[in-house]
């Protein structure tokens, strides 16, 4: 007999009653419940939409229904917050529907009072909303909470302050970001790029694949998708697909015979920036869950030496995954403490012949200089894809970007030892933070007058057109 199918709303309330922004995640969590549900997409949303814009609606719900959110029982109140986040967020969906349903789900878990309760407080915010979606250039700036750069629900009263005069409090407020991340974003910035990327960071992401160009081409799997009836976008210029029609990715056709990986346009940006040619010899020191490495092996024509590793065994294990579903050999995964403790590096012979024993791989106790190229994808502050890793505004402070820097520094200087005369180290994150990034690079260049900066570039997220995360990149080469 098949399982009995739940509602997407009824799996959002169970994620979120479990779900503690500051101890686990929000997908994991999302991933073993989906099953209960035939509206896995909508499911999706509801819990990462909820969440991104939670500042924001318990500003409202506070507000318009007159009580404070600390006063409503757990449960009742992720029943409010993902029904609050429809009526503001989702304008195509009823209103009737949005509020019949979270009364039912109300009752199941509550009496007749509190389920008047919550009858009452959402329609009380339905009265209070003007028009559920208007062009932001016709609404009124403090009355109107976001939803994407060309439009927002407007209420009939005011909830934010003025942007012009109090911008950090503005934008902190309708996008649901820490104000002191707002506030070092305005001062390295500006107030219209802060604008373009709190719009980001809001953004239902899209999904991109990178072609495995190992097994196919841009044309072939874009063919493969139409013959599906799948819905997408070629950006030619960055040789990837963007997938319209909502599906969950292994579902995508194509998936299971390794013919592509999902991978944001900036993602991409590091490997594509280093260019490396078939005979190098690549260290990956923090692979999983292992879309670089993969992209450097399909960059490399599978011919590289690459060894990939990283300090979290269980999701080295994603490495491996990922190689072997796209049917890449050129790969030897080593685990991160046998590579630290041993110093055991493949090195190359003057000929570029890797020597002794495996015929791709050979092991040296030289400590230093074997490698043509590290990438280092350090442990970053996420606040490039804030977007995806939606338990982050709730957990960064200031330190915590002070503590990532250290880290970040101290791999650096680790992959600085790994190289070859003229060799490169390729330092990417999926931050913006200067601290992280340019900051961090020049004061490396400072004390190893022996490298190089050979380019940098730093990409802010956009929710528009081609929408994307943001991030830096810095190729640094030993002279």
């Amino acid at each position: 007999m098949a399982a009995r199918q739940t509602t997407a709303r009824a799996v959002a309330i169970d994620v979120l009653n479990q779900f503690d922004p500051k101890r686990n995640y929000a997908g994991s969590i999302l991933n073993k419940l989906l099953q209960q549900t035939e509206e896995k997409q909508r499911a999706t949303d509801l819990v990462f939409g909820t969440i991104r814009n939670r500042t924001a609606i318990d500003m409202v719900v506070a507000k318009f229904g007159d009580c404070p959110v600390g006063r409503i029982p757990a449960g009742l109140l992720n029943i409010i917050r993902i029904a609050a986040y429809e009526l503001i967020y989702s304008p195509a969906t009823a209103e009737h529907a949005i509020v019949n349903e979270a009364v039912e789900n109300a009752k199941t878990i509550a009496g007749k009072k509190q389920t008047g309760f919550v009858n009452a407080l959402l329609r009380q915010i339905s009265r209070h909303i003007n028009d559920r979606q208007i062009p932001l250039s016709q609404a009124d700036v403090r009355r109107t909470l976001p939803q994407t750069p060309s439009a927002g629900c407007e209420f009939d009263s005011e909830l934010l302050p003025e942007p012009k005069t109090s911008p950090a409090d503005y934008f902190s407020g309708a996008f649901s970001l820490p104000k002191w991340l707002v506030i070092n974003w305005l001062a390295e910035f500006g107030a219209e790029l802060t604008r373009q990327i709190c719009f980001a960071s809001n953004r239902r992401p899209s999904i991109y694949v990178r072609p495995n160009t190992l097994k196919t081409t841009v044309k072939e799997l874009a063919e493969k998708f139409h013959q599906a009836g799948m819905s997408f976008e070629i950006l030619a210029d960055e040789a990837v697909l963007k997938i319209g029609s909502p599906r969950a990715v292994g579902e995508l056709p194509g998936f299971a015979e390794g013919l592509f990986t999902v991978q944001d346009i900036t993602a991409s940006q590091a490997v594509r920036l280093l260019g490396p040619p078939p005979n190098w010899t690549i260290l990956d020191l923090c692979a999983a869950p292992g879309v670089k490495t993969t992209q450097l092996a399909e960059a490399t024509g599978d011919s590289a030496r690459i060894i990939a590793t990283d300090i979290d065994a269980e999701r080295l294990k994603m490495v491996k995954e990922n190689i072997a579903r796209l049917g890449i050999s050129s790969v030897r995964i080593v685990a991160y403490e046998e590579l630290m403790a041993n110093r055991k590096w493949p090195v190359a012979n003057r000929e570029g012949q890797i020597e002794n024993g495996d015929k791709r791989f050979a092991i040296s106790d030289k400590r230093c200089g074997p490698f043509d190229c590290v990438l280092l994808d350090v442990p970053c502050s996420n606040t490039g894809v804030l977007a995806k890793r939606i338990e982050v505004r709730y957990r960064i402070k200031p330190k915590t970007i002070m503590e990532l820097a250290k880290t970040q520094s101290e791999l650096l200087n680790m992959a600085a030892d790994m190289i070859k005369p003229q060799g490169r180290i390729a330092y990417s994150t999926c931050s913006i933070q200067a601290a992280e990034n340019s900051e961090l690079v020049k004061r490396f260049l400072q004390k190893k007058h022996s490298f190089e900066l050979k380019s940098e570039k730093l990409t802010l997220p956009s929710a528009r057109g081609f929408d994307h995360d943001g991030g830096y990149v810095a190729i640094i080469v030993r002279k």
